[in-house]
């Protein structure tokens, strides 16, 4: 039998619950959103997590699309997964949890008498670290950003290796194998012996399919290729990239920008223009080093010094 909150499936079965984490202002307990499918023959366990930050969407969309296409008669193995990670922000579609003011995904590992995201990062951890594997599914907030895969927990890590062939498996195209902030499930979960990718699927506010396309396939990619379902990935190079490089604007306007994501640029290129209302141009900002053009904002109107757009350097094929 395996479980995950009050989910629980026999071998060859799957089963939807919640897993408590606290108790929200009426004193009502909260729970987040859980699947467990047991596979029918026995084999590696993975954890997936969408919706740790509240407005990135992707991850659920993709979890809403995964979850009904396994056959607990045709799966090796188990499958735990939380729906929905960051319950009160998601309730109002904010970034952070707005009960406490927190990044969720700078909460782990967690504390289960800490604060509300500090009770759901230990809660989610335990269930991570549990595992063989680890999917967190995430997007670039409301920014216009690439398909990538994040692999964060440094290149020096133990698992250095072993999260990099994970991220390679996904295969959204492109990989970022740069060393993550504290807190982040990614930087954690390898520190306890568990691979575990970061993949940000583009950005967007809402839904935004071809994203989800993208996250979909990485999944059952994954699942093919560590033998949690019959066949194998078809693994093709990624565009890997251990750097960023990111460009405020020098002045006040609205930003047209001059290459469109994913584009490679060298030094001088230039990366976007601001102009005033008249059209007249105020600035000119350029690239400082090859690379690829990886996130930008999505409003064009920028204050002087207000972030513009990211690119993505020490370029290479994985």
């Amino acid at each position: 039998m395996t479980t995950l909150g009050t989910a629980s499936a026999a071998p060859g079965e799957m089963d939807t619950g919640r897993l408590q984490v606290g108790e929200s202002r009426d004193g009502s307990p909260v729970g987040l959103p859980v699947a467990v499918i047991n596979g029918a023959d026995e084999g590696k366990r993975l954890y997936m997590q969408a919706a740790s930050d509240g407005d990135e969407l992707n991850g659920v969309g993709v979890v809403r699309q995964v979850v009904p296409q396994i056959d607990p008669s045709e799966l090796a193995g188990e499958i735990l997964i939380v729906g929905i990670v960051n319950y009160h922000a998601f309730q109002v579609a904010e970034h952070r949890n707005p009960i406490d003011d927190t990044k969720m995904n700078r909460a782990y590992p967690g504390d289960e008498n800490g604060t509300s995201s500090e009770r759901i990062a230990k809660a989610t951890f335990d269930a991570a670290i549990s595992a063989d594997l680890v999917i967190d599914l995430h997007q670039g907030s409301t920014s216009r950003m690439i398909d990538e895969t994040r692999v964060r927990c440094g290149s020096r890590h133990r698992r250095h290796r072993e999260c990099l062939e994970l991220a390679k498996t996904f295969g959204c195209g492109y990989i970022l194998d740069q060393k993550g902030p504290d807190g982040q499930l990614a930087r954690a979960a390898p520190d306890e012996g568990v691979p575990t990718i970061d993949p940000e699927l583009g950005g967007a506010v809402g839904w935004d399919h071809e994203s989800i396309r993208k996250g979909v396939e990485g999944v059952f990619n994954v699942l093919r290729e560590y033998g949690f379902l019959d066949g194998s990935a078809e693994i093709e190079p990624q565009t890997r990239a251990a750097g960023f490089e990111q460009y405020g604007s020098p002045a006040g306007g609205l930003v047209d920008f001059q290459v469109e994501l994913g584009e490679r640029v060298s030094p001088g290129d230039t990366l976007f223009v601001v102009t005033d209302a008249f059209g007249t141009e105020k600035a000119d900002v350029t690239a400082d080093s090859n690379g690829v053009f990886w996130r930008t904002r999505r409003l064009p109107q920028v204050a002087t010094g207000e972030y513009v757009c990211s690119v993505g350097t020490n370029v290479d094929s994985y």
